[in-house]
This record gives C-alpha cells, sequence and structure tokens, in this order.
C-alpha cells in the first residue's frame, strides 16, 4: 500500500507550516549556483502546494524569507526579490484552477514599490477563494511580529480604546500577521537543522515538529505523506492528560 492510501483523511492537520530550507546546500551539492536552489524552491512551492491542498489542508504557512535575511550576499537578495514576480506570473494559472487564496504575512516597509503592489494585488485577486489558504512569510520574523502587536495594544490603552485587563490571547492574537489563521498544528523543517529561527513562535504553540534532512528543493509529495503520517501517530492533548 502506498504512503498516501495509510494517510487518515480525517485526521489531517488543518494548519502545516514549512520552513523552506536548504536552498542553497541542494544547489552546492550539484555544482550549481545558489540562486539555482532558490529558483528550484520556488517551483517546487507550487508542487507541495497543490499536494497539500488535494489531501484536504486548509493552510500552508511558508517561511520565504525572514528578517534575518536581509544580511545576505546583495545579489542573492536581489535574486531573492524578483521570485515573487516569477511566482505570481507561473503559477496564477495553476492556483486559480484549484481555488488557492494567497496572503502574505511580513513587514511591508523594506519591500520594494513593485512587491508591495504585487502583495496588495494577489491578495485582492485571491481573496474569495475557498481551496487551501497559502500564507507566504516575506520579511517575517515572529520576534518582530509579537512586539508589534504589543506596541499596538499598547497605544489602543493609552488612547483609552482598551482597559489593561482587557487583553488576553485571544486579544494579543487579534494583532499578529496571522490574525485570520488558525494556530499551526504542524511545523516541518527541511534540510537538518533542528530549531524554529523566529518562524511563527506564537502560533506553533502546540503544533507538532517534524524535521527532515532533505533539502526543500528535494522535497517531494511523499516526504510530505511521511510528516502527516508522523503528525497522526502523535496523541495532542494541548497541556492536558488523556482522557
Amino acid at each position: 500500500m502506498g504512503l498516501k492510501k495509510k494517510i487518515r483523511l480525517k485526521t489531517i492537520p488543518q494548519h502545516i507550516a514549512i520552513i523552506l530550507d536548504g536552498n542553497g546546500r541542494w544547489a552546492k551539492r550539484r555544482n550549481l549556483p545558489r540562486h539555482m536552489g532558490h529558483k528550484q524552491g520556488a517551483v517546487n512551492l507550487q508542487k507541495i502546494t497543490l499536494e497539500a491542498h488535494q489531501l484536504g489542508v486548509n493552510y500552508l504557512s511558508v517561511y520565504a524569507f525572514s528578517t534575518e535575511n536581509w544580511k545576505r550576499p546583495k545579489d542573492e537578495i536581489d535574486y531573492l526579490m524578483k521570485l515573487p514576480k516569477v511566482f505570481e506570473e507561473e503559477y496564477k494559472d495553476a492556483f486559480k484552477e484549484y481555488d488557492i487564496r494567497v496572503v502574505f504575512s511580513g513587514r511591508r516597509d523594506r519591500l520594494s514599490k513593485e512587491n508591495i503592489d504585487l502583495i496588495n494585488r494577489v491578495e485582492e485577486k485571491t481573496k474569495d477563494r475557498q481551496g487551501l489558504t497559502l500564507n507566504v512569510c516575506i520579511d517575517y520574523g515572529s520576534q518582530y511580529e509579537i512586539t508589534e502587536a504589543a506596541k499596538s495594544l499598547a497605544k489602543e490603552v493609552k488612547d483609552g480604546a482598551l482597559k489593561i485587563e482587557d487583553i488576553d490571547i485571544l486579544k494579543m492574537q487579534s494583532h499578529l500577521y496571522t490574525k485570520d489563521l488558525p494556530d499551526v498544528d504542524l511545523l516541518i523543517r527541511t534540510s537538518g537543522e533542528i530549531r524554529l529561527s523566529n518562524f511563527l513562535l506564537w502560533q506553533v504553540a502546540y503544533a507538532e515538529f517534524y524535521f527532515t534532512k532533505v533539502h526543500w528543493p528535494a522535497f517531494k509529495a511523499r516526504h510530505l505523506y511521511k510528516a502527516i503520517k508522523h503528525f497522526q501517530k502523535r496523541e495532542r492533548k494541548f497541556g492536558g492528560l488523556k482522557g
């Protein structure tokens, strides 16, 4: 029996998050320039998004570019900043066919006007779609996100629009980039690293983690099935005891 057939469709994780790691190492192993790894990683994102949609996953968040990635060489950053346009042009038809909604999480003050316009255009064009929601995290850092949420709440208190005693978990969540998405059920990181790297720290509070040595460009549908099978073997008690 194939691995896909062993997946219990009634317990598919609602929200999967993936740290797309290993593009550069994938390219290096093949004696290719790093940008080829990023290009292949972008191609793979479409494949995995559509596969997740067909499995019944409702939300997929991907770590495309972190707030710390600005420290990379300028030529690599310049290439990465061109990928949103490539992504829009090459994948819009497939995403339209499968009714994929696309949203973006992260800072927008450091992106080019072209990319900000693209983000606004894609979000507006896909906002009414009913299929999987793809959340692309670009110039994203969870510590910054949480700090900005706290500052926003503090301003509301200062302005008299909110009482301190009314601040709770739900109020905090309503000020995060992901306020319209449920918490993460399964977090996957590729390429063998075992850390979160400032990704969705609030949202993965009770997520199951799955780490694989497979580089992101080589991460196939079968690897996604394996991660989901791992998730389905876990007993999720959310801090409680087994009934």
